[in-house]
């Protein structure tokens, strides 16, 4: 079954059973799952596994013993068993107990090195949180650990399990719609970067700052990181550019197959937002230049977007037409009068999947691309395959992303060689590829994962 037939399938197959498939393809026994990082995402990505497979949550692990508490509360009443899993504070620990078939990994950036390469040592596949790594040799270690380990590993890079850009390939890219392809432009104009700039103060009595930290530098509580805000922060992120840039990137990646970017320069930082405490950039654009043809994203917290309706998204500039698309949809337009406009809109199942309606901070929008990205992982599984957004994948959208606000921080073009996995002629900036870790964590490495 090719992709496409495995989306438009989809539907009806679960309007007749959501776990018919899953029976077929795993078997009677539930997968037994785990989660580390019980937040936003963590849940959103959890959610949505629970409802197109029988698969038993047994652990979950959080810093924030609250919000753990709640996460849990919301996972008995959700799976099958109506159990409450087992609560953890360490994800040593719940890895320690070698019961889990699946970990999904949702922490903020800087600890999701440590914990998938902790959870394929472990014997577990893995969802993980894009991006994958916050430097570019974290990445490569965590691809040679889930080789040396045998390990499926999924990225939440879903734009790849969308199914209305699923359906743009089918029915605009493949047949040669856009003709010669000449330019490609990726964006994000959301207001998103936090202005404000209040008191560092004591973290709060449920949260282990000290292992929230873990190995980044340490630094002072402040009630914007905690919960959700930790991207405004390049100590725990990777900027904008690492929260939305990868996800188009990877998409124009995945549509027009490309691979590593020839080389990645970088302009931009904080222009107007000067104030505030965030200390990621307020406006950057970095260009990714290809063999084919260049790749460029800008990303600005202020002022308006050029297109309202296209506010974060890509558009690819071919010499028979242009193809804009983004999560709520896309467009195709022909050049000239004689061809016919496309326009899909993004797909929701709130009906198969009435839960939607009314769970807590879920982008519904998105539900269904998760969804279909948990489908893809767990036949990856069963096949002992590559899913959609394998771990290499994951890692070369990561670590171009990583080298856009490289580039931006050295103040030059930094020219990419993928086999030997550095900066040419650029020892200092080859060096950055690695960042610091903090006394008592060791940075893993690619050759002793």
């Amino acid at each position: 079954m090719n992709r496409r037939q495995f989306f438009m399938s989809g539907t009806a197959a679960f309007a007749a059973s959501r776990f018919s498939w899953a029976q077929d393809l795993l078997g009677s026994k539930p997968k037994r799952v785990g989660l580390i990082g019980s937040g936003w995402y963590g849940k959103a990505d959890l959610l949505r596994l629970i409802q197109v497979a029988p698969v038993e949550v047994v652990s979950l692990c959080d810093v924030d013993s609250r919000m753990l508490a709640g996460a849990a509360e919301i996972v008995s009443q959700r799976q099958a068993s109506k159990k409450k899993p087992r609560t953890y504070g360490d994800y040593r620990e719940m890895l320690r107990e070698k019961d889990l078939d699946i970990v999904l990994v949702a922490t903020p950036d800087h600890w999701h090195a440590l914990a998938m390469i902790e959870s394929v040592k472990a014997g577990a596949d893995v969802y993980c949180q894009k991006p994958i790594s916050h430097d570019v040799v974290e990445g490569q270690a965590m691809v040679a650990a889930a080789r040396k380990y045998g390990r499926v590993v999924q990225v939440g890079t879903q734009r790849r399990s969308t199914p209305h850009l699923v359906e743009a390939i089918e029915q605009v890219i493949k047949p040669g719609m856009l003709g010669k392809i000449g330019y490609v432009e990726i964006y994000c104009y959301y207001h998103m970067r936090n202005r404000t700039n209040p008191p560092d103060i004591a973290p709060p009595d449920y949260l282990d700052w000290e292992t929230y930290t873990g190995p980044a530098p340490m630094r002072p509580f402040n009630q914007i990181v905690h919960p959700r805000g930790w991207r405004a922060f390049m100590e725990y992120s990777n900027g904008i550019v690492g929260d939305m840039c990868i996800h188009m990137l990877d998409a124009v990646r995945w549509m027009l197959g490309l691979g590593w970017p020839l080389s990645v320069s970088s302009k931009g930082g904080i222009l107007i937002d000067k104030a505030a405490k965030a200390n990621i950039s307020d406006t950057q654009t970095a260009v990714f230049e290809y063999p084919e043809f260049p790749v460029v994203w800008t990303h600005r917290t202020w002022g308006t977007a050029p297109d309202p309706d296209y506010p974060w998204g890509g558009t690819i500039y071919g010499e028979k037409g242009t193809l804009k698309f983004s999560v709520m949809g896309y467009d195709y337009i022909p050049v000239g009068k004689e061809g016919k406009r496309i326009h899909k809109d993004v797909t929701y199942e709130l009906e198969q999947y009435p839960e939607d309606k009314t769970e807590k901070d879920l982008e519904r929008h998105v539900a269904p691309a998760i969804r279909y990205h948990m489908k893809d992982m767990l036949k990856a599984i069963a096949e002992r395959g590559k899913p959609v957004a394998d771990i290499e994948q994951g890692h070369i959208s990561t670590a171009s992303c990583i080298l856009a606000n490289l580039a931006l921080k050295a103040g030059r073009t930094l020219r990419w060689d993928p086999v030997k996995h550095e900066v040419t002629g650029d020892a200092e900036a080859t060096r950055l590829l690695a960042g610091p870790y903090r006394k008592g964590y060791t940075h893993p490495d690619p050759k002793k994962v």
